[in-house]
């Protein structure tokens, strides 16, 4: 049987992990599809997965006071959704929406954090990756806000 580890491995966040660590992370990772228009979680919800973009393009967003979306960031192919599972009270702070066929791993956040709490080497390698992303998120929203207010 054809498993998910060689995928893993070679895809950007996690490459370059031990062995050791794919195997533990690949026991937590299922294959998933999500059709153009389909959310892949709303804003409040509990956060219990992130997901690793293997072809497509998912809109972070939020919905304004007059019922509409704001897209803040698109994350494609190579890109992880998701950083919410890490931080209590493990809940998601935006809705991710499918731009269109979007092919990702699942990774369930509860059966890593209890791996990370086992190993706690695992858990430094995943927090360390996920603050680049933490921090490339807020560095998109902040050139985004001075779109939006202009500069002078």
């Amino acid at each position: 049987m054809e498993t998910l580890e060689p995928i893993i491995a070679e895809h950007p966040f996690l490459k370059g992990l031990e062995p050791r660590y794919l195997k533990l992370i690949t026991g937590c990772a299922s294959n998933m599809r999500f059709k153009a228009g389909q959310y892949l979680f709303h804003e409040g919800e509990e956060a219990n997965n992130f997901y690793v973009i293997r072809q497509g393009n998912v809109a972070l967003e939020i919905h304004d006071a007059k019922g509409g979306s704001i897209i803040l960031q698109s994350v494609g192919e190579g890109g992880v959704v998701g950083w919410s599972w890490l931080v209590a009270p493990y809940r998601w702070h935006f809705h991710a929406r499918a731009l269109e066929l979007t092919r990702a791993i699942a990774l369930d956040g509860k059966c890593l954090r209890n791996k990370s709490e086992e190993d706690h080497n695992l858990g430094y390698e995943l927090l360390k990756r996920f603050c680049d992303i933490i921090v490339e998120r807020l560095d998109a929203t902040r050139l985004q806000l001075l779109d939006v207010y202009g500069t002078h």
